[in-house]
């Protein structure tokens, strides 16, 4: 079959949308170089015939369409005796499709990298074992060995091991993307506990971060069961900049685990593990589909503390809001206290275990004004869901509040999220 002509490719081009999310790798290959090389070989053979049946029936292209030059790729179109094809070809056809399917989906996932290659200005690789010039040793010095004042996306690849060390992105080294080999393989340690400001694990002070697949630990007071210093606080992780996103991450301490500090977040299936205030902070986040540990056990009969939200005044936007979570452990806890006068929490379609105190929540230092607090509950379950002995001061969201809490423009309304290298809406 002779070869007619080579045909301009517009992936907007009368795509159907349904397309698109059927076949997710299409995008990608009508832009990148995979889709050519596939062309290229299977036009040399019989299955040429049925890319052709294929293509013109998924995406319904003619030789004489026009498209647009900056968004094409090429492939080889060969020239079939009738259209539509008669029923006997249509059946030999069918098997190829099936065949045809998972390759193109093969190469949709590979140039889905290709695409998020090119998103990388550069890429540096952690190991443990290495030789600390090719390829870093420790975390701190790739992230040391990004320029000030970056502008574009740095991708820091970690291989699994523990790394005992202190982690600090200064507010001058945005766009990085952190990613180890998950977080029971890849983790972070340290100890320091002297100050909160200074003492964390892993300290984030720059906009635009991405952390994926990696526990961090601050072991001064961790694991409980076999550590005898005294209890104090011992972060191990702290957020500063704003547009953070944590994907399967780790955060493992006791009091003061996770210092949210402040600016727009999203942890996603993430472990949070503490006993006292050990999420906290004055940060605008959503925590979805996270699991929250709380092992106050090991308080002795005290209980603990998952929340000390900061919000100083009614007008402030952040909170916490906890959706679609699992919360358990040991031992009795509150959900939260207030840090601060306004402190806003929200915990939404989330399952609680028996270590829920009944009362839900405690005033603190808010006591007598705790009508200025915002500690809601809406749509969970679980033992420790029964709000028939909460706190007659716990909030009623009407449900425009609780909406626009729980969506996702609660943390970004702007779509910073799928502007970056690894897109968790999608997750």
């Amino acid at each position: 079959m002779a070869v007619l002509k080579k045909l301009e490719v517009r992936p907007e081009s009368r795509m159907p949308s349904w397309c698109w999310r059927i076949f997710p790798g299409i995008r990608g290959l009508a832009n990148g170089e995979p889709f050519i090389i596939v062309c290229d070989i299977l036009c040399k053979h019989k299955t040429g015939l049925f890319m052709t049946f294929f293509v013109n029936t998924l995406v319904g292209y003619e030789s004489h369409s026009h498209f647009n030059p900056k968004h094409t790729a090429f492939f080889s179109y060969f020239a079939l005796p009738h259209w539509p094809l008669p029923p006997k070809m249509m059946n030999y056809f069918s098997f190829h499709l099936s065949v045809f399917y998972a390759l193109l989906m093969f190469l949709g996932g590979a140039s889905g990298g290709l695409e998020e290659e090119r998103m990388f200005t550069k890429k540096i690789k952690v190991d443990p074992s290495g030789d600390g010039i090719c390829n870093p040793s420790t975390i701190k010095s790739a992230i040391d060995s990004v320029p000030q004042n970056n502008n574009k996306w740095v991708h820091i690849f970690v291989k699994a091991g523990d790394y005992r060390e202190q982690i600090k992105i200064p507010y001058d080294k945005p766009y990085i993307y952190i990613e180890g080999e998950g977080k029971r393989r890849t983790r972070v340690i340290w100890d320091r506990h002297d100050s909160i400001a200074t003492s964390a694990t892993f300290i984030s002070q720059a906009d635009n971060i991405v952390v994926k697949g990696i526990t961090f630990i601050n072991s001064y007071n961790y694991p409980p069961k076999s550590n005898g210093n005294p209890v104090t606080p011992a972060l191990a992780a702290m957020i500063l900049g704003d547009k953070s996103a944590f994907y399967k991450c780790g955060f493992l301490g006791f009091q003061d685990t996770l210092w949210d500090v402040q600016g727009r977040h999203l942890f996603k299936l993430c472990t949070i593990q503490g006993a006292v205030d050990f999420i906290f902070g004055a940060a605008q986040s959503i925590y979805e589909k996270c699991n929250i540990s709380a092992i106050a056990e090991e308080l002795h009969g005290f209980s603990g503390y998952i929340t000390a939200q900061g919000r100083e005044n009614p007008n402030d936007t952040n909170g916490f809001v906890f959706k679609n979570c699992n919360i358990n452990g040991n031992g009795k806890s509150y959900l939260g206290r207030p840090w601060r006068d306004y402190a806003r929490v929200v915990f939404y379609n989330s399952t609680m275990s028996d270590i829920i105190v009944p009362e839900g929540w405690d005033p603190w230092g808010a006591a007598g004004h705790e009508y200025q607090l915002v500690f809601a509950e809406h749509g969970c379950g679980g033992l420790g869901s029964d709000t028939s002995k909460r706190v007659a001061w716990e909030h009623k969201l009407s449900p425009a509040m609780l909406n626009q809490l729980i969506n996702i423009s609660f943390v970004d309304d702007e779509g910073w999220l799928s502007s970056q290298p690894f897109n968790m809406l999608a997750s």
